[in-house]
């Protein structure tokens, strides 16, 4: 589930609860509920901008029906987040290399027979035992 998206309008910090969409062949302004997700030329309402929205001269509103209340997630988004995380933790961890490749080092191993080489402006050092 992504973030709460806020009102497109500048200065106005209000969540969105509106998408705003213009036809411009037919010159139509389009008004609906929240879209799934942002969508590059649409605009995204408050609920005091999208109910004050005027338009051009000789444009037209169209009003979609807005829900009455916020939608809140489903028993089938909760399966799937649930079925997700199973899936995550029932992947065997990666340390575990097949015929043919190499072996995974760790990020601050250095170099065999490398101790104290300098490259440039970084020193190559092992770690103390």
């Amino acid at each position: 589930m992504g973030a709460i998206r806020q009102c497109s309008r500048s200065a106005c910090r209000q969540s969105a609860v509106a998408t705003l969409t213009y036809v411009y062949a037919d010159s139509t302004a389009v008004l609906g509920p929240l879209a799934t997700y942002a969508e590059p030329h649409c605009y995204d309402l408050c609920e005091q901008h999208a109910g004050s929205l005027t338009v051009p001269r000789g444009w037209e509103v169209l009003r979609l029906a807005m829900p009455t209340s916020p939608q809140q997630p489903g028993p089938d988004d909760l399966l799937a987040l649930a079925n997700a995380v199973r899936e995550a933790a029932a992947l065997p961890p990666k340390s575990q290399t097949s015929p043919g490749q190499r072996a995974s080092h760790s990020a601050l191993e250095a170099p065999a027979g490398t101790e104290g080489v300098r490259r440039g402006h970084l020193r190559v050092l092992r770690e103390p035992s």
